[in-house]
């Protein structure tokens, strides 16, 4: 299969890297923000260097603001039984299909963690894609990590609101727990070592337990002790469920306003 990516910013630099090394796609990247490509990448910096050529996928990667004045133009390239597949956040399948016609067209949102593939990607498809460009595109964001198949873009939009931007939901409360081991003395280093390793070895045991995340809380929290110390203060009043809750829906909102 042959794939063409529109654009290679810091999102589809981190897909590129990871398809280029683990599927057996026929890659060409176009004005790409990153000097070298993976090895086997076809770089090319104008669309004419293009030619005549036709390509089964299209992988829109550039802002969402830009894709009205650049999409069209790469209309001839897709291959009369080809898929376009987009990365902007926010743009609907329903404004591609004004640029391009009625074509197989997908939406998928990844998040930060593609870079390792530990990502986790929703992917939407509307009713022109064959199960085989499905199936396809499911190989894509599976290299990258874990993939979520969303039935409608508003579906996509609440994955996103969840996993997409949260990544950055993470990083920030795991910059506040590094400040608080700051302030009770550890050096900046130390305090990035102690928090980021406990975080990490929580989630792998998270993610490999039969029991749910309730319970494992609870098998650390013992009565008068430190932890329920701790938690007290975290989850008073309810104030950590309301702030995470907000959080999730302001970004679903947001989401929702970009179609």
């Amino acid at each position: 299969m042959s794939l063409l990516m529109i654009g290679c910013g810091k999102m589809g630099g981190s897909l590129l890297v990871r398809w280029a090394t683990s599927t057996d796609q026929e890659i060409t990247i176009i004005n790409p923000s990153f000097v070298k490509a993976p090895s086997g990448v076809i770089v090319t910096q104008t669309i004419e260097e293009l030619a005549d050529k036709r390509f089964d996928i299209i992988v829109v990667a550039i802002k969402p603001q830009l894709i009205e004045k650049v999409l069209p133009a790469y209309r001839r390239y897709l291959a009369n039984s080809g898929c376009v597949i987009s990365i902007a956040a926010g743009y609907s399948v329903s404004s591609i299909e004004k640029l391009i016609g009625e074509q197989a067209i997908m939406r998928i949102m990844p998040n930060l963690p593609a870079q390792i593939g530990r990502g986790v990607s929703a992917l939407y498809a509307n009713s022109k894609c064959s199960p085989a460009q499905l199936a396809i595109a499911t190989a894509l964001t599976d290299a990258v990590g874990y993939t979520h198949l969303a039935v409608s873009e508003d579906e996509l939009d609440r994955v996103t609101a969840v996993a997409g931007s949260g990544p950055g939901y993470a990083f920030e409360i795991t910059r506040c727990w590094i400040e608080s081991a700051m302030k009770l003395g550890f050096s900046p280093q130390t305090a990035k070592e102690l928090v980021l390793n406990t975080l990490g070895g929580s989630i792998e045991l998270a993610m490999t337990s039969i029991q749910n995340v309730e319970t494992l809380r609870n098998s650390v929290t013992s009565k008068n002790g430190t932890t329920e110390a701790g938690l007290s203060a975290l989850m008073q009043d309810s104030k950590l469920d309301t702030l995470i809750e907000s959080t999730v829906l302001a970004a679903y909102e947001r989401a929702v306003a970009l179609r």
